[in-house]
C-alpha cells in the first residue's frame, strides 16, 4: 500500500528530518538516503523500518544539520606553513624579486588551512535518529491503516458480489438439466417420428450430461474460500500473503467452473467472477 510520514526532531547538537514514502509493491523494497556522517547508523534505520513493513517500495530520506556552536573548526597546520615560507623566501632571493610572502598568502597555499567538522556524540545521535525515525514511522503506518480500512470494505463488498453470482450458477444448473433433457427429447422425437421413445436412454444421457456439467464441488470450495478471506480480513494483522493464497485458489475454482459451463448465462457470470477475483488478487498483493 502506499503511505507517508514525516518527522523532524531538533536537539541542542542537532536537527534530524525522516521522510518515508511507499508504493504498492508485493514485497518489502527498501531504499534508504542518508548523509555520509551518519552511514554507520543505516542498518539500524532499515532493521527499525523492516520490524514494521512487510510490503511495498520504500523510500526513506534522511537530512541532518549540525546545531552545536562549533559546528565546524579551522585547523591550522604550522609546519607546512612555516616550509611554505621558507620556501618562498628561498625563491625571491634565487630571483632577486621583493619577498612578499604575507601570512594571507602563506594561508592560501593547500592545506595551510583545513576546516574540519566537530565529532558526534553518537550515542545521542542515534537516539536522536531512532526517535525521528520511530515518530516518521508512526504517521507512515496510520496513513497506511486508513487505506488499508478503504482496502477492507471494498473487498469484502467484491466477495459479497461473488456470493450472489455463485448463487446465480446453482440456480441455473437444474435449469441447465431440464432444458438439455427437453432438447434432447425434441431430438429424438423428431427422429424417431411416431416410433416410442426409449426415456431409459434419455434418462441415461442426461444424468451423464448433468454430471459433466456439475460444479457443486467448485461451488462449495469457492464459498468456503471466500468466507476465509472474509474471516481473515475482519481478523486483521500481516495477512497479505495468506489473502494472495487464497485468491489464487479461488481464481482456480473460478476456471473450472468456466471449463464446464456450457450455458452462455453461466459462462458470463463465471467470467464475471474471474473478473471480481482478479481485482482482488491485484489489491490483496499490496496488504500487509
Amino acid at each position: 500500500m502506499t503511505g507517508f510520514g514525516r518527522s523532524e526532531i531538533v536537539t541542542e547538537q542537532c536537527k534530524i528530518t525522516v521522510e518515508i514514502k511507499a508504493v504498492n509493491h508485493r514485497y518489502c523494497d527498501l531504499n534508504v538516503k542518508i548523509p555520509k556522517k551518519l552511514n554507520s547508523l543505516e542498518n539500524t534505520v532499515r532493521n527499525a523500518i523492516k520490524k514494521a513493513v512487510h510490503r511495498g517500495k520504500l523510500d526513506v530520506y534522511i537530512s541532518y544539520e549540525d546545531l552545536s556552536e562549533h559546528a565546524a573548526c579551522v585547523q591550522l597546520n604550522k609546519e607546512l606553513g612555516r616550509e611554505y615560507y621558507r620556501a618562498l623566501r628561498e625563491l625571491s632571493g634565487e630571483l632577486g624579486i621583493r619577498d612578499d610572502a604575507t601570512a594571507v598568502r602563506i594561508a592560501r597555499m593547500p592545506e595551510v588551512l583545513m576546516l574540519s567538522d566537530t565529532q558526534l556524540d553518537p550515542e545521542e545521535v542515534e537516539t536522536t535518529l531512532l526517535q525521528a525515525v520511530e515518530q516518521a514511522l508512526g504517521q507512515f503506518m496510520e496513513s497506511r491503516e486508513r487505506e488499508g480500512e478503504q482496502l477492507k470494505e471494498d473487498i469484502l463488498a467484491k466477495l459479497h458480489g461473488m456470493n450472489s453470482n455463485i448463487s446465480g450458477i446453482e440456480e441455473r444448473y437444474p435449469q441447465m438439466v431440464g432444458d438439455y433433457r427437453k432438447k434432447l427429447t425434441d431430438k429424438v422425437r423428431e427422429l424417431l417420428a411416431d416410433s416410442n421413445i426409449d426415456e431409459s436412454r434419455i434418462a441415461t444421457e442426461v444424468v451423464i450430461y448433468a454430471d459433466k456439467i456439475c460444479v457443486d464441488e467448485e461451488t462449495v470450495r469457492l464459498r468456503s474460500h471466500i468466507t476465509g478471506m472474509e474471516e481473515e480480513l475482519l481478523r486483521g494483522g500481516n495477512v497479505g500473503r495468506k489473502l494472495d493464497f487464497i485468491a489464487q485458489e479461488m481464481n482456480r475454482e473460478a476456471n473450472t467452473i468456466l471449463s464446464k459451463a456450457n450455458d452462455i448465462t453461466v459462462s458470463n457470470m463465471a467470467i464475471d467472477l474471474k473478473t471480481e477475483i482478479e481485482k482482488i488478487r491485484e489489491q490483496v498483493q499490496n496488504i500487509e
